[in-house]
């Protein structure tokens, strides 16, 4: 079985409200589509997409400055 390295948070007005992980590159960075399109309308929110392996920040909406 795959590790488990790639993770979505998302957050609401500064707090976690929900994440998963997933071993595939490719079908996280779909869910963390899906998640923007189901969880947009929380207040203040913040999605992130992350390589724990790596220790890397892949993607975030709305993107960071």
């Amino acid at each position: 079985m795959k590790q488990e390295r790639f993770r979505i948070t998302v957050s609401s007005a500064g707090r976690t409200v929900m994440s998963g992980w997933w071993a595939d590159e490719a079908v996280a960075r779909d869910k963390f589509r899906d998640w923007i399109g189901s969880h947009r309308d929380l207040a203040e929110p913040h999605f992130t997409l992350t390589d724990e392996n790596a220790g890397t920040l892949l993607t975030s909406w709305p993107e960071e400055p």
